[in-house]
């Protein structure tokens, strides 16, 4: 079963995230597609209210990684899991680099979220930079190892979204032969840390024209999906184009 995964960011307020999110239930969505949703923190849980008894997944965009305390301004892991969520974007490339997010940050991250029992979806992905200067590799080395090194996974699940910083809202996405090779490379990597079966997901300017390039290939699991999610006709027609392939 493969992963689609909707990430609103900012793109919706509250109203338009409701609308939409009525207008996917009853447009009806495939049960052979692990499909999540990903919110504003205010929309959330209203979402959850009308996605409760469905397929659909609720995601957080970010958790903070203290459970309660003085941090104004926070919405803890354990508050998105007492919500209702089941996922967490953790280390998405706009808290890295908009938000100057750390290695050390996503890591205790990850950690919040295992210790409530929320799936994280470890982010990690190279910038233009680092293609130039042959360092691809080198950053999601680094990024890998800084998440998943020692840490205790338990009986808890955890996936990983490759998004090239530089394929992101451009219009030229990664190649889906390169994107096939770099998530081949990114598990065998992952070997390194843990004996599961972590899946990976594409994300990367993903629409309804370029899915099934990337979700036909082996070692793509899913997709991480941003802009091209936002709409009903952007939504629907991702789902479509992947039903009828």
């Amino acid at each position: 079963m493969k992963y689609v995964f909707a990430n609103w960011k900012m793109y919706l307020d509250f109203d338009e995230t409701m609308i939409l999110t009525n207008q996917l239930l009853a447009e009806g969505l495939p049960s052979d597609i692990t499909i999540g949703l990903f919110p504003n923190t205010i929309a959330l849980t209203e979402v959850e209210k009308a996605i409760n008894g469905t397929s659909l997944m609720l995601g957080a965009q970010n958790v903070a990684w203290v459970p309660k305390g003085a941090y104004t301004g926070a919405t803890s892991a354990l508050f998105y899991k007492n919500a209702g969520c089941t996922h967490a974007l953790v280390g998405h490339s706009e808290r890295r680099h908009i938000f100057n997010e750390t290695n050390d940050a996503v890591r205790k991250k990850m950690e919040a979220c295992l210790d409530v029992g929320l799936t994280p979806v470890l982010c990690i992905g190279e910038t233009q930079q680092d293609v130039e200067n042959n360092k691809q590799q080198y950053r999601l080395k680094k990024q890998l190892m800084k998440a998943l090194e020692g840490l205790d996974i338990g009986n808890n699940d955890i996936l990983i979204a490759y998004e090239p910083v530089w394929a992101i809202g451009s219009e030229k996405p990664c190649l889906p032969d390169d994107v096939e090779d770099m998530h081949g490379w990114i598990k065998q990597e992952v070997k390194n840390y843990t004996d599961k079966n972590i899946p990976v997901l594409y994300g990367g300017s993903v629409n309804a024209q370029n899915i099934n390039k990337y979700i036909s290939k082996q070692s793509v699991d899913g997709v991480l999906i941003g802009h091209a999610s936002a709409t009903k006709e952007g939504f629907t027609s991702i789902i479509q184009a992947l039903s009828t392939s």
